[in-house]
């Protein structure tokens, strides 16, 4: 039974990026209803940390997450089995936090500003400004696509035209363990990268991402981890393993007439580059402000400018991926020289001026030649 028949924004996808921008079009004074086909929360496959600038992006849509919940983590470290390479963020510390926990605060934030959501409800199409859904039709000045990769309302309006696609499949475990150390850790094997997260005080969340399902699998992706495998091998696995396709591409256009997309719906970066939510809670942001102004041409310029250095990380880490002697040799440069691996990930987590960026690539270069 709909709560109500009209509203100014309606999102269709009540995942954190559908969420985010029902909270970010309440605050600017909008009636919004959230729509989703599922019950929450829910818990989408996802490495399940936040770096610093995501936190950041979540606090400035008035999110906070009380203490207790999660676990901080300082920093990054790539890890070969001869080498620890490691580098303190620029400023902050990022926090790992199950998605489900992270979805319940974020619906509790949007009822609390008066976001109305609709579970278990599946949108079954858009058509001007009605959208129509299980029991009915809601009337909506603007229309939000928040519904994820495979995204329907991208496909309605006539926007899933892409540039520069690749996709690579993924699997999440959660260990009832402690965490090891204050860094979410990334591994490399030859097909496969790994990447380990602190959630909790007794809890950790791994990722393995590669090119095939056969390259994503536990057992044969720890066969070439000696070293994470001691670390895991009598912690209990929490909760089901889950799976999913990461796609990374962007859209020509993210809007049409009275309809934008934000997150995932509205292209993607490998889930390497732990930007996705960053992305969607900026992309949130931006959205509201274009709506406030009755103009999204803002929100299409700003959405490009979002995706371009998460875009052109995402190339480079799967670069390193995928060629396994430039791996080598990137790593042992990085191991060379202190310093280096700390001035790139000041430009991955956008803390470094132009300048700055300009010269670390030209130093990186120039030692990578000589290495």
């Amino acid at each position: 039974m709909l709560v109500e028949k009209k509203a100014d924004v309606f999102v269709v996808g009540g995942g954190p990026a559908g969420l985010a921008a029902g909270i970010a079009a309440a605050r600017k004074g909008f009636t919004v209803t959230v729509a989703d086909g599922t019950e929450p929360p829910i818990d989408k496959p996802c490495g399940e940390g936040m770096m610093p600038e995501t936190r950041a992006a979540l606090s400035e849509l008035g999110v906070e997450l009380p203490e207790g919940i999660g676990w901080k983590f300082r920093g990054i470290r790539f890890v070969q089995e001869e080498w620890r390479i490691e580098a303190k963020f620029p400023s902050g510390e990022g926090i790992g936090v199950p998605r489900p926990v992270l979805h319940q605060r974020l619906i509790e934030e949007a009822e609390k500003c008066g976001v109305t959501c609709l579970w278990k409800t599946p949108v079954r199409g858009i058509e001007g400004g009605k959208v129509s859904v299980n029991g009915g039709a809601v009337r909506a000045r603007w229309i939000i696509g928040a519904d994820g990769g495979a995204s329907r309302v991208r496909k309605w309006v006539d926007l899933d035209d892409s540039t520069g696609r690749t996709q690579r499949m993924a699997a999440r475990r959660r260990y009832r363990v402690r965490p090891w150390c204050e860094y979410v850790e990334v591994y490399w094997t030859k097909n496969t990268q790994v990447y380990v997260t602190p959630i909790g005080r007794e809890e950790v969340c791994i990722v393995t991402m590669g090119d095939s399902a056969e390259d994503v699998k536990f057992e044969r992706v720890l066969q070439d981890l000696p070293s994470l495998r001691t670390r895991i091998s009598n912690a209990e696995v929490a909760g089901r393993e889950r799976g999913v396709v990461t796609a990374m591409h962007r859209l020509r256009r993210v809007t049409r007439g009275n309809v934008a997309l934000v997150g995932d719906a509205s292209g993607g970066v490998d889930a390497i580059t732990g930007e996705g939510l960053r992305l969607a809670f900026r992309q949130a942001g931006a959205l509201a402000e274009a709506i406030s102004k009755g103009d999204l041409r803002e929100y299409q310029e700003v959405h490009r400018q979002l995706q371009k250095r998460p875009l052109w990380m995402g190339k480079l880490m799967l670069e390193l991926g995928r060629r396994e002697k430039v791996r080598e040799r990137v790593l042992r440069t990085m191991n060379e020289h202190e310093g280096l691996f700390a001035k790139a990930l000041a430009i991955h987590v956008g803390r470094a001026t132009p300048r700055d960026t300009i010269a670390t690539m030209a130093e990186f270069g120039w030692r990578l030649l000589a290495a």
